[in-house]
């Protein structure tokens, strides 16, 4: 299992290794738009656990350019361990 952690509300979700980013933050009231990594909408930034994501998409790589701190959440998804965002 690995974990969500919203650094904006402190709420910590567990949730199946692999599980869509973008799915946890709708189910926690987080809406985004388009869920196809062009409009930006679900920009999160990642204070810890960038390791346990997923590798950048070609669409995250085209939004983002250099990928830092920040991914796309509609794009991403956690491998395993624990991730704190703010968005």
């Amino acid at each position: 299992m690995a974990k969500l952690i919203f650094e904006n509300n402190k709420e910590e979700v567990e949730i199946p290794d692999g599980s869509s980013i973008k799915d946890e933050c709708e189910q926690a009231g987080i809406p985004f738009a388009c869920s196809e990594g062009v409009c930006g909408s679900c920009i999160i930034e990642v204070v810890e656990g960038m390791e346990n994501l997923s590798e950048p998409t070609q669409a995250e790589k085209d939004f983002l350019g250099d990928i830092q701190t920040e991914r796309l959440a509609c794009q991403c998804k956690i491998k395993n361990g624990n991730v704190k965002i703010k968005f």
